[in-house]
C-alpha cells in the first residue's frame, strides 16, 4: 500500500463499518463537473453581484436581471452531468451503505446520477426548476424561458399570479425549514458523517459535521484545501474527490466480491 493509498483504504474501512453514513457536500463535489465554485477567485460571485432575495421580491428591474442570467447560463449552475464522485455516491445509496445526501449544491446532479429524490436533502434548493413564492407551486424553466425570451413576460405563477422564483435559497432568504430538520434528524442519526468538498464556512450548513461529531459519530473530511473543522475530524484528505471515491468504491467492491478466507 503506497502512502497515497492509505487515507483513501481508511475511508473504505470507514464507510465499510459503519451503520449508517451520511454524505455532506459542496460545491467542490460539482466542480469536477464543470460547475464553479462561487466563491473563489474566478468564481461567479467574483464575475457578478449576486441579487438578494429582498432585492428579487421588491424589484421588477432585479427580478428581469434574474431570469435574463438564469436563461442565459451565464451562472453556470445547471446543464452539467455528473462526475465519478456523484456515481460513487449512487452507487452506495443504492447499495444501503449512504442512508441521505445533504447537499449545499443546486445543481441537481445527485439526483441525475440515480440517487432517489427522497433521499437527498437539498439545505440551498435548486436550480433546475422554480417555484411560486406565493403558492409554492412548481415550474418548468423550459416553459418559462419560452415566455421570457419570446414575449419578455417576467415569470408569474399560473395559478395565483403571484412571483416565480428559481427554486434556490437567495442571499437574505430564510432557510428551508423542512429540509434543515431533515439534515438534523440524519446527522443525528448517522455514526459517520462524510463531508465532501465543502469549505465549511457558510453557516448554518456548516454547522452539521460539527454536530454530527459532537454526537458521537465518527467525521471525514474529502476537500482540496483544509477547512477550519479538520481539527474535529477523524479522518482528512485533501485531494480531487472523482478519483479518491472511485478508489474508495473499488476497495469496497473488492472487499465485497473476494472470497472468505479459508479456515485453518
Amino acid at each position: 500500500m503506497t502512502e497515497s493509498e492509505s487515507p483513501r483504504r481508511e475511508l473504505a474501512r470507514m464507510i465499510a463499518g459503519a451503520k449508517r453514513t451520511v454524505i455532506f457536500t459542496g460545491a467542490g463535489m460539482s466542480t469536477e463537473s464543470g460547475i464553479p465554485d462561487f466563491r473563489s477567485p474566478g468564481g461567479v460571485w467574483s464575475r457578478m453581484k449576486p441579487i438578494t432575495f429582498d432585492e428579487f421580491v421588491n424589484s421588477e428591474e432585479k427580478r428581469r436581471e434574474a431570469w435574463t442570467r438564469a436563461f442565459s447560463g451565464v451562472a453556470g449552475w445547471v446543464g452539467a452531468s455528473p462526475n465519478a464522485g456523484h456515481m460513487a455516491i449512487a452507487q452506495w445509496v443504492a447499495q444501503k451503505r449512504v442512508s441521505s445526501v445533504i447537499t449545499q449544491n443546486v445543481d441537481n446532479l445527485h439526483q441525475d446520477s440515480g440517487v432517489p429524490v427522497e433521499r437527498v436533502i437539498e439545505l440551498h434548493g435548486n436550480a433546475s426548476y422554480a417555484t411560486c413564492l406565493d403558492c409554492g407551486l412548481r415550474h418548468e424553466l423550459e416553459v418559462l424561458k419560452q415566455s421570457f425570451l419570446g414575449a419578455g413576460e417576467i415569470p408569474s405563477c399560473r395559478d395565483c399570479g403571484g412571483i416565480v422564483k428559481s427554486a434556490t435559497i437567495s442571499f437574505g432568504q430564510a432557510m428551508p425549514e423542512a429540509m434543515m430538520q431533515r439534515a438534523r434528524t440524519e446527522t443525528l442519526a448517522c455514526d459517520l458523517f462524510v463531508v465532501l468538498g465543502s469549505s465549511l464556512v457558510v453557516y448554518p450548513a456548516a454547522g452539521f459535521p460539527i454536530m454530527a461529531a459532537r454526537n458521537g459519530a465518527r467525521l471525514a473530511i474529502v476537500n482540496r484545501e483544509p477547512t477550519d473543522q479538520d481539527e474535529f475530524t477523524d479522518l482528512v484528505i485533501n485531494d480531487e474527490i472523482g478519483p479518491v471515491l472511485s478508489a474508495v468504491a473499488a476497495t469496497l467492491e473488492a472487499d465485497v466480491t473476494r472470497p472468505p478466507s479459508p479456515r485453518h
